[in-house]
């Protein structure tokens, strides 16, 4: 097709001033043309992604001062009829659609209706309010702050400061342009007798939301005695208010429905073509990026046929309530939505109030006192969570819907897995498109690394009969996602600081050797009086008793502390350490190996390439370590990528990596967390593709790819057990970190408990050593027949020098860092 225009890029005005889309080009090419044309400019875009928001409708009034002739919204005003919604019937509304998933609270009323009805001015006054937006402001905050659902506000017509106070209390507001025709206020037009509907106030009013950068929804009702000329007028000029302000993220394109009691009751409604064209028309101006919808509701059973116009949204959906303004109008159900959008090869896709163009700039477009509670909202692309399950939350069990494959499915995807397996080398590109995938493509990425693992690993699932020992919970870092080491809002999962003294180490020790255990994991915070002598006396103190026993210990941050405080390098410390007994190290403290991210949740910690250094050096000097990803928290699928070919490169380069282990942040306790700065950890379906693109993306590099229990649980353990993971870690007898950040998860599962999973999920247990050879049956015998743990004494802190314990109890200030 011959075009006069660059359909790929979005459209701006040309250098004569006309817009870079001719109108004589839309106005003349046939409609199947056009609409070819829209799918595909909306394809450069949105991919398979449709979106839609799960909303509840809350009509806080139902009075306007305004008299638009197509609208059963507004109603006279009856002094028996409360004017306003009670906050209790908000709360309750609210409540349900929490209750029901929902995300979005839109709050929808008349314009100013005080202005035009003594019964509302009488009710505001009543309720101790100067106006419907200082009451709606404060339903706003009540919503927000009782349900954590986010408020998208449609108020009509604000001044500015109404709308600076309400962007406070939401997420994004809108304000439908409906039209820039005056014609239509006109005698005999549809927004004759509606001062709110001039043109010029709603584009003075679109300005200053430009202004005061607030996510903005606007768009066009068409069919109402408008012209194909007008409707494009309109679409001009909010494509000129986008390019002035870049605030506008969504552009409804409604077509007029003919309403009983109306004055335009037997107004012709707009041919469904004619809509479709309209649509077409939008996605060429406004561009592939775009946010493009249309109300499926409104189209009855051809709604489907808007997806071949180029949307890539369907609107506000709800479980719970009507659709206000149009109630002779069902909203689809969302699982039929869901069967249309699949049908048609899309992925439906949950949203929030704002798109993930908004979500990937919160601090330009949001107000402080919101942005925690869209964050613990959203996923790590910005949509949103599409499950309630939180990693360490044993309240709701992981979700996993196996979606039937639609052909021909993500043709980014399909052609990134056939290019792992005909053995391309990764880059951050490819891994992130597999991060992408949805529905039936993430289900397809799960079976294709499954696949992988059975041709390496077989059925088998390997195990390690270990105990953790946490030495002490006193740290100087101040790393935001850690709730193990800093001080917890509850005392029941960190308990008090402590640091503990080497007879408890080493009857902590003796006892897992008396329970089985092949490995003692040995971590604790960075103790401002800890030197590298402590952690070799730790060590020597571990050897001492029981010398088989393999000492898993010092992550790389303790051992880069105890070399700097010993003053030597970290290979001639390593050295001292192998020398005492050390069996290899937990590669924990990776975190992200970004340190974008890193200058957020651990800005005092060492950098990635510090963590990298240390790693290799101890494979080079022959230490095994493991490999870690903390995932969920202020990251996204472009750190994971990046996370995930550092590994890889290094364990080419050395081969030292016995298996990597993805972590799913918990949330729940972490300081970050709790001061909202955070999202609630990754969704289920994330923790899946974690798993599954690890072991597509290291192989043939890393053979073991490790699942957490402690995390996960047991139930969600066992699904990442068919999607690329042949590992489940270790008995551990005694967990502190993932329990101080507030998982529910047990303190230790038994062999017998651990085979009984692996069983479960059809497969093969494999006990072994910490290096991957096969488990001594006399010390599984042992673990199996083990009496119960004795209670641990964690001691209270104390002053060292080195490893000499002063008689003074240490600073109650050091306690509660």
């Amino acid at each position: 097709m011959n075009l006069p225009f660059d359909p790929t890029t979005r459209h701006g005005a040309s250098a004569a001033g006309e817009p870079a889309v001719p109108r004589g080009f839309l106005l003349s090419t046939p409609l199947a043309e056009l609409l070819a044309l829209a799918r595909d400019v909306r394809a450069q875009g949105h991919g398979l992604i449709q979106s839609y928001s799960r909303k509840i409708f809350i009509p806080l009034t139902k009075l306007c001062r305004d008299y638009c002739h197509y609208c059963t919204f507004s109603r006279p005003a009856d002094r028996n009829e409360p004017a306003y919604l009670t906050p209790e019937q908000v709360l309750d509304i609210a409540r349900q659609g929490a209750s029901a998933g929902c995300t979005e609270a839109l709050f929808t009323i008349g314009d100013k209706p005080e202005l035009r009805h003594t019964h509302a001015r009488e009710a505001l006054a009543q309720m101790g309010y100067a106006s419907t937006n200082a009451y709606l402001a404060d339903m706003c905050a009540l919503v927000l702050r009782e349900t954590g659902l986010l408020p998208h506000v449609n108020a009509g017509v604000m001044e500015r400061e109404e709308m600076a106070l309400l962007r406070t209390v939401s997420a994004s507001q809108g304000l439908m342009l409906e039209s820039v025709s005056d014609r239509l206020c006109q005698p005999g037009g549809a927004h004759y007798r509606s001062p709110d509907k001039r043109p010029a106030v709603r584009i003075a009013m679109l300005e200053q939301a430009g202004e005061l950068a607030i996510p903005f929804t606007t768009g066009i009702l068409i069919g109402i005695g408008e012209t194909r000329e007008e409707r494009l007028d309109a679409l001009y000029e909010i494509q000129r208010l986008h390019q002035k302000y870049g605030y506008i993220q969504e552009v409804i394109v409604q077509n007029f429905r003919a309403k009983q009691r109306t004055p335009m009751a037997d107004f012709p409604e707009p041919d469904f073509d004619d809509f479709l064209w309209t649509i077409a028309a939008a996605r060429l101006i406004l561009g592939p990026d775009a946010n493009i919808q249309a109300p499926p509701n409104l189209s009855d059973v051809q709604f489907a046929r808007l997806l071949d116009a180029g949307i890539n949204d369907w609107g506000g959906v709800s479980p719970v309530t009507p659709d206000h303004v149009n109630p002779e109008k069902p909203w689809p159900e969302i699982a039929l939505l869901d069967k249309v959008t699949r049908e048609k090869g899309f992925h439906l896709v949950p949203r929030l109030p704002v798109y993930p163009a908004v979500m990937g700039d919160l601090a330009r477009w949001t107000d402080s006192a919101i942005r925690g509670a869209m964050m613990r909202l959203s996923d790590a692309d910005g949509w949103s969570r599409d499950d309630l399950w939180h990693a360490g939350d044993s309240t709701i069990a992981p979700e996993v819907r196996v979606v039937a494959d639609p052909a021909p499915g993500d043709p980014l995807v399909a052609g990134a897995l056939t290019a792992l397996a005909g053995g391309t080398t990764p880059d951050e590109r490819l891994v992130e498109v597999l991060f992408s995938a949805r529905g039936a493509d993430a289900d397809r990425v799960c079976r294709a690394a499954d696949r992988l693992r059975a041709e390496v690993n077989g059925d088998a699932v390997g195990y390690v009969v270990n105990r953790n020992i946490n030495y002490t919970n006193i740290c100087t870092y101040s790393c935001s996602f850690c709730a193990f080491s800093k001080g917890s809002t509850r005392a029941d999962l960190r308990g008090p600081a402590y640091d503990l003294d080497h007879e408890e180490i080493a009857r902590r020790v003796r006892e897992a050797a008396a329970r089985g255990a092949s490995e003692v994991c040995l971590q604790g915070g960075i103790h401002p009086a800890y030197t590298g002598e402590t952690y070799l006396s730790i060590l020597r103190t571990v050897k001492r008793a029981v010398p088989d026993m393999h000492v898993h210990a010092f992550s790389p941050l303790e051992v880069m502390h105890g070399a700097e405080s010993l003053g030597i390098s970290v290979r001639d410390f390593l050295l001292l350490l192998q020398a005492e007994g050390l069996g290899s190290l937990p590669g924990t403290a990776a975190e992200i190996l970004v340190d974008e991210v890193r200058a957020i949740i651990c800005p005092d910690k060492l950098t990635a390439q510090q963590w990298l250094d240390v790693v290799g050096t101890a494979h080079e000097i022959g230490l095994r370590t493991t490999a870690t990803i903390m995932f969920g928290h202020v990251d996204n699928s472009h750190h994971w990528a990046r996370h995930l070919l550092a590994i890889r490169n290094l364990q080419i380069k050395t081969g030292g990596f016995t298996e990597f282990v993805p972590l799913p942040f918990v949330y729940m306790e972490s300081p970050m967390g709790l001061k909202g700065g955070t999202r609630a950890g990754p969704t289920f379906r994330e923790v899946r593709l974690m798993h599954a693109i690890a072991r597509l993306v290291l192989h043939p590099a890393i053979q073991n790819i490790q699942t957490s229990w402690t995390k996960l649980g047991p139930q969600g353990a066992a699904v990442c057990l068919s999607g690329g993971a042949n590992d489940v870690g270790g008995t551990l007898m005694n967990e502190s970190i993932s329990r101080a950040a507030g998982s529910a998860h047990g303190q230790e599962l038994t062999p017998d408990e651990l085979e009984a999973l692996i069983r479960a999920a059809g497969r093969v247990p494999q006990p072994r050593t910490t290096l991957y050879a096969a488990a001594d049956p006399d010390l599984l015998a042992r673990a199996r027949g083990a009496a119960p743990l004795k209670p641990v004494v964690q001691a209270p802190p104390v002053k060292r020098r080195g490893n000499v314990e002063v008689a003074n109890q240490f600073p109650e200030t050091l306690s509660e860092a």
